[in-house]
């Protein structure tokens, strides 16, 4: 007999965790942006954060697998998308990727696709009946992920299409990708990238190269990695005993968004980073045991989809910020400012809260 399914399984040390961080980046998007044009953002972060949060408990009441049954149509909902943001979409800093919603929102649609491609990719090696993973199925998963990924690239948005790829690589490696495989792609890989690079916007290349050498251009192409570099400094140990210059001042690009780590690291210092980065890593490690526990196959690829996305995303912009990577416009996901990001975080939880609370359902 199937067990009732109650919110008394839901992870509340992970949500505890999540609003935790959620309340941190609220904290410190006030503070970054209380002497620019951007003030107040906080009380619209707020407002986000309330809306994910009902949405994630929304979505935890779903049954997964029901959302595993019609995720075809979800994906062709999903590129239809993509494609009316060529159509229809708002054209911003010469790039097209948001589309204008009633009542001046803007709805970014790639943010989205992220959560169908890992219910997508979840119920296609679900439904695998060999052990070991074919060059058939590589083709097929690499499709499903690549076909968005390139949209979302033409756009063009470099940064969001880039978070595409861990979706795959944790499905391939979850599926049963063998060393022989892995080498195969990867020296393929390395002999297309010559062709990507000429497909790169000038900016799109700047950006990449920038941070191996950010002095050169210290008011070009390499301002916003010295900045950002000035700013973590200046933190110190315990944070800026001048209140963040860096960030207050202006000296920093978008210190609410992208380089919201770098305005945080300025203001709290080498402790509070390390502190914030421990709060991820706890994240990171409930969602691990949450894909342990999952009741299916289905289940435990979704949970680690998640992991993969969230912890590109985390790895990306700290690299980005400390100038160990190039800048790709990667949020600091539950911290950064921004409606679409945040939904999705939101939505990714609570498909893993809806996994976790199946997890004894016969």
């Amino acid at each position: 007999m199937a067990r009732f399914v109650s919110f008394r399984d839901f992870d509340w040390q992970l949500l505890f965790l999540v609003l935790l961080i959620c309340a941190l980046g609220v904290v410190e998007i006030r503070s970054a942006t209380m002497h620019s044009k951007f003030a107040g953002a906080h009380i619209k972060q707020v407002y986000w954060i309330v809306a994910g949060v009902i949405c994630m408990f929304v979505l935890s009441a779903i049954n997964y697998h029901v959302l595993l049954e019609r995720v075809h149509w979800m994906y062709i909902a999903s590129v239809a998308s993509l494609v009316s943001v060529f159509l229809f979409g708002q054209k911003y800093l010469g790039a097209r990727r948001w589309i204008k919603m009633p009542g001046g929102q803007h709805f970014q649609p790639s943010e989205w696709v992220k959560l169908i491609l890992i219910l997508a990719v979840a119920r296609y090696f679900a439904e695998m009946r060999t052990k070991d993973l074919t060059w058939e199925d590589f083709i097929k998963a690499g499709a499903m992920v690549g076909v968005p990924m390139l949209m979302v690239l033409a756009q063009p948005d470099l940064g969001t299409s880039l978070t595409y790829i861990p979706i795959a690589v944790m499905a391939l490696f979850l599926g049963g990708l063998r060393v022989r495989q892995a080498l195969i792609v990867l020296i393929v890989g390395a002999a297309l990238l010559p062709i990507a690079w000429h497909k790169l916007k000038p900016y799109q290349k700047e950006r990449l190269t920038s941070f191996l050498a950010p002095e050169a251009d210290r008011q070009g192409s390499g301002y916003q990695v010295n900045q950002s570099l000035i700013a973590v400094g200046s933190g110190g140990l315990w944070g800026s005993s001048t209140q963040g210059s860096q960030t207050h001042y202006g000296y920093l690009p978008v210190p609410q968004t992208d380089f919201i780590f770098a305005a945080w690291s300025e203001e709290r210092g080498f402790v509070g980073s390390l502190l914030l980065l421990l709060l991820y890593f706890m994240v990171l490690m409930r969602l691990t045991q949450n894909a342990q526990t999952a009741p299916d196959r289905a289940g435990a690829f979704i949970a680690m989809g998640v992991v993969a996305v969230l912890a590109f995303h985390i790895l990306v912009n700290v690299g980005m910020v400390v100038g160990f990577m190039p800048v790709t416009g990667i949020p600091l996901p539950l911290m950064s400012y921004g409606g679409s990001s945040v939904l999705f975080m939101f939505l990714a939880l609570g498909i893993v809260m809806n996994v976790r609370m199946r997890r004894f359902v016969n």
